[in-house]
């Protein structure tokens, strides 16, 4: 599993307000390219980029701007980060998005060493095998954990009931009478929940309750299936390097996905001109930007 598709899986859902088009979505960027994707609970749209691509569209786009590749991905993260973590400090950049065809088009405009900065990312549609990935499997996954979890909560009430039985067998009495409980009956609960509790449960909306308070199973159960692929892969690569060299291998599994661009190393200084509204470890890191300077303007 490549680095960026392993790091977007473990990334959780964010939910976007942009206008009036209300999304999911989660990025993932290092310095060598970003992986995004974004959703209105009717399509699924992707967009993985290398730095080549960063470069190329960088210069279309911002054309007297002039850095490299890992400089503007440093921007996109610290831009995109604020929108889809939910902080307190909000993104300095605007959004907006467009729908073209079958493709969607998320626009950034912002401001870089104090020129203007834009980007778009160009979002064609996931493929049904990127889809299952992100989403069908670890809601399956999801669903299945939060069973088992019913399961262990309705078997500890049973030894909880026990345990209250012994005591008013040996003559306890409760203090307090609003206290009072009926043995727990997991059959009758549940048809209880089916008829009270499923409908307002079931209130999918705009996905947003799914983002405010299952990411965190979501993030668990994505990371559960990396191990698992991990795992896979070791072992396949364990023996195919046995069949084909009597060396002895260490069976270790693949490493982590990299680390997000904005915790790597600050790379070399262009020139010093930071943008003034960002914090300091943003001015060190936009440091590397170099203005375009056009002709008759400056010495």
């Amino acid at each position: 599993m490549e680095e960026l598709e392993q790091g977007l899986l473990m990334q959780p859902w964010s939910w976007l307000q942009l206008a009036e088009n209300p999304l999911l979505a989660k990025a993932y960027i290092t310095k060598q390219g970003y992986a995004l994707l974004v959703s209105d609970l009717q399509q699924v749209w992707h967009e993985q980029v290398d730095t080549s691509v960063v470069s190329q569209r960088a210069k279309e786009l911002n054309k007297r701007l002039t850095a490299p590749p890992a400089a503007f991905l440093c921007h996109l993260d610290n831009l995109l980060r604020p929108l889809l973590k939910d902080t307190t400090h909000p993104s300095e950049a605007i959004f907006s998005c467009d729908r073209v065809a079958e493709a969607l088009i998320l626009r950034v405009r912002s401001e870089l060493s104090g020129l203007p900065f834009y980007w778009n990312f160009h979002c064609i549609l996931a493929s049904p095998s990127l889809v299952s990935q992100h989403l069908i499997r670890p809601l399956m996954g999801m669903s299945l954990a939060l069973q088992c979890h019913v399961k262990e909560l309705a078997t500890l009430l049973r030894m909880k009931d026990l345990e209250i039985q012994d005591y008013q067998e040996s003559g306890a009495m409760l203090s307090r009478g609003r206290l009072k409980t009926e043995p727990f009956e997991e059959d009758a609960f549940l048809e209880q929940f089916m008829v009270e509790k499923l409908p307002e449960a079931c209130s999918i909306g705009n996905g947003r309750p799914f983002v405010m308070h299952l990411q965190s199973l979501y993030v668990a159960v994505t990371k559960q299936e990396v191990q698992v692929e991990q795992k896979r892969q070791g072992t396949g690569n364990t023996q195919t390097s046995s069949s084909t060299s009597p060396q002895p291998t260490d069976n270790q599994l693949p490493s982590q996905p990299e680390q997000p661009v904005s915790s790597a190393p600050a790379l070399s200084v262009l020139e010093k001109e930071p943008l003034s509204t960002s914090g300091p470890t943003q001015r060190t890191q936009l440091s590397k930007v170099k203005r375009k300077k056009p002709r008759g303007l400056f010495s």
